[in-house]
């Protein structure tokens, strides 16, 4: 009887934030290894049917750097990476298009076997447009965003649609590029007004010490974020995401989430309980 309470506990607690969320926009970012493991994306996809059956408006936007790499090993292909971004030309190019639009298809197939009404939505068809990215090095065909085509993703999200959208733009000169997800991801939830804008990661969250397991960090502000990201406290592969976080926040995001995928049903502790279960960045 008491598991039963404890049911109806969980309910009554995620029954505000139920309220407080419908039909709000909430836009999440997948990718990295996480996204190649069968279990822990199931419940990732779960959580996503399930915020959408209930009245609110997911968007996915996917990554997929760990099968480009792979298959770049397999065709005998030397991965280059120039400032954090990978070299990407012609052949290059052609392997990330193709891993991206298999892993597109495979998400959206894998959603509506969950019951859910997922679309694919590719960025180089017109939903992101871009423009080449400049570096100290050239990059190849690797771009920023310039625009998000808003209104192609809201139309498909007034009719309960779960838009599934990889992270390729075209240019105004009829190049394909590849963009570095997490941006993608920030511009759109930007264009879009959303409430919340989630980035499924490996880890934790944000740490003061990546050995100290107590010096988990679960709210800051963009002051601190970017205070925490000058003296290095956040370093590597969480200074961009902090940093797509921080974009987001400054643009009119209301709220922004670091969250551990490998915790089942991550996403759902994190939006409707009241602690969550990540870090939540705040303006």
């Amino acid at each position: 009887m008491q598991d039963i309470i404890k049911k109806a506990d969980v309910l009554i607690e995620a029954s505000a934030y139920i309220h407080a969320f419908r039909k709000k926009t909430v836009v999440i970012k997948y990718g990295g290894s996480i996204l190649g493991e069968d279990k822990i994306r199931r419940s990732v996809l779960e959580d996503i049917v399930f915020l959408s059956l209930i009245g609110l408006r997911p968007v996915l936007i996917h990554g997929g750097g760990p099968n480009i790499t792979e298959r770049m090993k397999q065709t005998g292909k030397k991965t280059e990476f120039i400032e954090g971004m990978r070299y990407t030309d012609l052949d290059t190019l052609k392997i990330v298009r193709e891993e991206l639009d298999y892993l597109n298809e495979k998400i959206v197939k894998e959603i509506n076997l969950l019951k859910g009404s997922a679309v694919s939505l590719k960025g180089e068809e017109g939903i992101i447009e871009a423009q080449k990215k400049r570096g100290k090095k050239d990059l190849g065909f690797v771009g920023e965003v310039n625009k998000i085509d808003k209104n192609k993703i809201e139309s498909h999200l007034k009719k309960d649609f779960i838009p599934v959208i990889s992270p390729m733009g075209l240019g105004q000169d009829r190049y394909v590029y590849n963009i570095n997800a997490d941006e993608a991801a920030s511009f759109i939830a930007v264009s879009l007004s959303a409430e919340k804008f989630v980035l499924l990661t490996n880890v934790k969250g944000i740490m003061r010490s990546s050995s100290d397991v107590d010096s988990f960090i679960s709210t800051l502000n963009i002051k601190e974020a970017k205070a925490m990201i000058k003296e290095k406290v956040i370093q590597e592969g969480m200074i961009p995401k902090v940093n797509a976080c921080i974009n987001a926040l400054e643009a009119g995001v209301k709220k922004t989430h670091i969250i551990d995928a490998r915790i089942q049903h991550a996403l759902l502790l994190e939006i409707f309980t009241d602690k969550g279960i990540g870090t939540e960045i705040v303006r």
